[in-house]
């Protein structure tokens, strides 16, 4: 986790992959070279930060199961 990054001014939005009407949801947002992903219920909590690739491999692996 990255928190000397300022994510005050970032986009953040549900993913697809979070489950639907089970309350169970997670945001993320981009900024350059970086992306994170937060709990839509606690979005003043923790943000779990990636870099371009890693970012690209957790997809991949998310979407492959």
């Amino acid at each position: 986790m990255d928190n000397d990054v300022s994510w005050g001014n970032a986009l953040w939005r549900k993913t697809r992959f979070s489950g639907s009407g089970s309350g169970n949801c997670v945001e993320v947002a981009a900024l350059p070279g970086q992306f994170g992903v937060r709990d839509s219920k606690d979005r003043g909590g923790p943000i779990l930060t990636f870099d371009p690739t890693s970012w690209r491999n957790f997809v991949r692996s998310v979407r492959t199961g």
